[in-house]
């Protein structure tokens, strides 16, 4: 039942390639997205990190060098432990960390050199929390445990370390809330 479930989910990001790339001309083409690759690879690590059949740390060594070897072939790092949810686009991916407790909601995309980061040692949810429909700019950095509300947008190069209310677009350095809601602020 699950084996069925990661083939529709992998459909499911397909056809999410091309409604958001206008660049998708084929699916000989989206099946070498790098970004594809990684969410394929994050999807069967994410499994491999949570289960809880026995031994656990054979479970859990199994998923970290799963990623890592799909952070080599693809140039995206998604920790095994993150949650990331359906229809996630990482468009032109090289560069993109994703930490441990880190959290993306549904139909979020995000583009190059993108960071969801941590600053707390300790171990609590010190990565961000993205909400759905969320539009993650190239470069962007997003650290801590921030929360991102739905349906923001987030500019290139700008860096979050605050909580984001729904509805915003967020630039610069640190990241300021310039419009809400479709209104100027």
């Amino acid at each position: 039942m699950a084996e069925w479930r990661l083939f529709s989910r992998i459909r499911e990001d397909v056809n999410t390639i091309f409604k958001r790339d206008p660049a998708a001309r084929s699916l000989f083409e989206v099946l070498t997205y790098s970004g594809l690759h990684a969410i394929v690879g994050h999807r069967i690590s994410h499994r491999l990190w949570t289960t809880k059949l026995p031994p656990r740390g054979l479970w859990k060594f199994a998923a970290r060098l799963l990623s890592q070897v799909i952070r080599v072939l693809t140039g995206i790092e998604i920790h095994p432990g993150a949650t990331i949810g359906r229809r996630l686009f990482i468009d032109h991916g090289v560069g993109v960390v994703i930490g441990e407790t880190a959290e993306i909601g549904n139909d979020v995309l995000m583009y190059h050199g993108v960071t969801l980061g941590g600053t707390a040692l300790a171990k609590v949810k010190r990565h961000p929390t993205i909400g759905n429909n969320v539009l993650i700019g190239m470069g962007a950095k997003i650290i801590g445990a921030v929360t991102i509300g739905d349906g923001c947008r987030i500019g290139a190069n700008a860096v979050v370390n605050k909580d984001i209310p729904s509805n915003c677009t967020v630039v610069g350095v640190p990241g300021r809330i310039v419009a809400q809601d479709g209104a100027r602020v």
